[in-house]
């Protein structure tokens, strides 16, 4: 029986690589894709293995998404959101709730996506008013992937009365209260990406997940930014592939390999993430650039890979970004170590 991390490198070369140009050309990712995903079990990564899933080392889930983003990184970026849903619900003191969707969302028969970016600023962007029976949700999420895709979404809001974070599950549909704007993105368009409006939504009690402290909410994103982090390194590991048996492609393979050290080892010191997690993207996009440089004038080509991986380079420098992030990123690029 083939490891996860095998199954999904042969996912990764003979399904999404080689679909991948027609993705970036479309805008839009085949249900084959979801439906792959979900009948190789790829959307119980992070479950618990009492509803499927697999009991992966946190390593080992790294190495997925890894391989994964070299494939497709559309298909990845939206497919990893879903397991954001199905960690907040294996955790979640809300029995019934986690009855209602675990099992499914672990199967791959319900999509989930996430919006918590809007939380992520102090003051929030989304808040959310306690009212009888439940929350009133008001705000903008700026970036939500997936949109037209996933079934459900994970809100996560800023409590206005005690700053805690609450996290409620909705149906990912416009209705009375949310609307949304459609982006067409330069890179990675197929992930759906949309900006989140809700003006007094309301969210009975049923449907919330968890309501945490604020500070514990910014603690666990130390986490999602190391998970965040395998999406560039898939992005090299994948140009490292197409630079061949080159001395060029050592160096990079060098180069990453500490730069991968440095991202493990944040885990345990999170102040070191940040100068990791802008090594990891500068890389991405030097490996890129790379890419087009060998390749030459074919290279621009829209049937070419190395353009569509340098674009994508450039997706990574701002998707699932912090402004702190953001501002480590400008000066490593002014020369600034």
């Amino acid at each position: 029986m083939r490891t996860p991390s095998a199954q999904a490198q042969i996912l990764a070369d003979e399904l999404l690589f080689p679909a991948a140009i027609e993705v970036d050309r479309t805008g839009a990712v085949p249900d084959s894709h979801w439906d792959r995903l979900a009948a190789d079990g790829f959307y119980a990564l992070a479950a618990p293995p009492e509803v499927g899933g697999p009991g992966l080392q946190f390593p080992e889930i790294l190495a997925v998404v890894e391989t994964m983003a070299g494939g497709c990184l559309a298909t990845t970026f939206t497919w990893i959101q879903h397991h954001g849903v199905v960690l907040g619900l294996a955790g979640s003191p809300n029995a019934a709730l986690r009855e209602e969707l675990l099992a499914d969302l672990a199967a791959g028969r319900v999509r989930g996506g996430v919006a918590f970016a809007g939380v992520v600023p102090d003051p929030p962007r989304m808040t959310a008013v306690r009212t009888d029976g439940g929350w009133l949700l008001s705000g903008i999420a700026p970036f939500v992937s997936g949109w037209g895709i996933v079934h459900v979404l994970q809100i996560s809001t800023g409590d206005v009365e005690t700053g805690d974070v609450v996290h409620a599950i909705v149906p990912a549909q416009e209705q009375p209260g949310m609307t949304v704007q459609p982006l067409e993105l330069v890179a990675a368009d197929a992930t759906s990406t949309v900006m989140l409006r809700v003006e007094n939504l309301f969210v009975p009690d049923e449907k919330v997940v968890a309501k945490v402290p604020r500070k514990a909410f910014l603690a666990g994103l130390t986490f999602g930014g190391r998970i965040n982090a395998a999406v560039p390194t898939g992005l090299v590991r994948r140009c490292i592939r197409l630079l061949g048996d080159s001395p060029v492609a050592k160096r990079f393979q060098d180069d990453l390999d500490a730069v991968v050290a440095r991202l493990d080892a944040s885990l345990a010191d999170p102040p070191t993430m940040l100068p990791a997690r802008t090594a990891i993207n500068e890389l991405a996009l030097r490996a890129a650039a790379a890419l087009v440089t060998a390749g030459g004038g074919p290279s621009l080509l829209r049937t070419a890979h190395a353009q569509r991986l340098a674009r994508e380079a450039l997706f990574t420098l701002v998707a699932a970004s912090r402004p702190e992030l953001k501002q480590a990123l400008l000066q490593r690029l002014a020369g600034d170590a």
